[in-house]
């Protein structure tokens, strides 16, 4: 990289870990505050905190990038940026709207970002992330903070039902969105920041350190973070988990 990044994107898959990592990397006071800007849902959210009202013209565009990146800096000097694949498309076409002259992806990003560094988030097991996925999608229960309070979503509606198939998919989407990262990389000459989320959950103060480094900033910062979101993986999705291999290893005769 020519020069030291000033901003970076966390890109990644639901349920790889993300939300930590974001917390995480808040709390150092000097890698701004990453969020899902421009995750399609989400922007009515961002439009109130904003204070903006929803618009399609170029003018509206360049207060919310110039909005988002305020606030995904938070006066840290650092922008920070969460995306999951589906959101990329989103972000290129208001970016091209925006950089009509770009060369392609990664000069968009450039222009509006700046020199950015790009952290490749992954779970190395894809089951337990499709169950950790299921449970959360069937209850609405996405986090709890660590005094067991909802953080994001709502007391479990029902209880989770097991189901192969929807495992199953989910564990192919994210293979799909997994292969569609590292062709975006490979096509837009990026050697990405790799971290996976076994080893962010087994040592976190590790890990940020690591980012860290790698933005420039000093890692002994990363003491500073406090995990604030509990674990939700208990024995029951440990057993969805072995149950769903033994049964694929049936089915494919393996």
């Amino acid at each position: 990289m020519s020069s030291a990044p000033g901003a970076y994107i966390i890109c990644a898959t639901p349920r790889s870990g993300s939300t930590l990592l974001c917390d995480l990397l808040g709390q150092t006071g000097v890698a701004g505050r990453p969020h899902s800007y421009y995750r399609r849902e989400s922007l009515p959210d961002f439009l109130a905190a904003f204070g903006m009202a929803s618009d399609d013209g170029l003018d509206f565009e360049r207060r919310y990038l110039a909005a988002a990146i305020s606030a995904g800096t938070a006066g840290t000097g650092m922008f920070g940026l969460r995306l999951m694949w589906p959101s990329m498309a989103d972000l290129q076409a208001q970016l091209a709207r925006l950089f009509p002259h770009a060369a392609g992806d990664r000069e968009r990003i450039g222009l509006a970002f700046g020199a950015t560094l790009y952290v490749h988030l992954q779970r190395r097991d894809r089951v337990a992330q499709a169950v950790s996925r299921l449970k959360a999608e069937q209850s609405g229960l996405w986090h709890r903070d660590t005094e067991g309070g909802v953080r994001d979503g709502d007391e479990p509606r029902a209880a989770p039902v097991y189901d192969p198939e929807v495992i199953a998919a989910f564990v192919a989407e994210t293979e799909n969105h997994e292969a569609a990262w590292a062709d975006w990389f490979d096509a837009a000459g990026i050697v990405p920041f790799e971290l996976n989320y076994e080893e962010l959950v087994a040592d976190p103060r590790e890990a940020i350190g690591r980012v860290l480094a790698a933005l420039g900033r000093d890692r002994a910062l990363a003491g500073r973070g406090v995990p604030q979101t509990a674990q939700l993986a208990d024995a029951q999705s440990s057993a969805w988990a072995d149950r769903f291999r033994r049964e694929h290893r049936r089915s494919s005769g393996a």
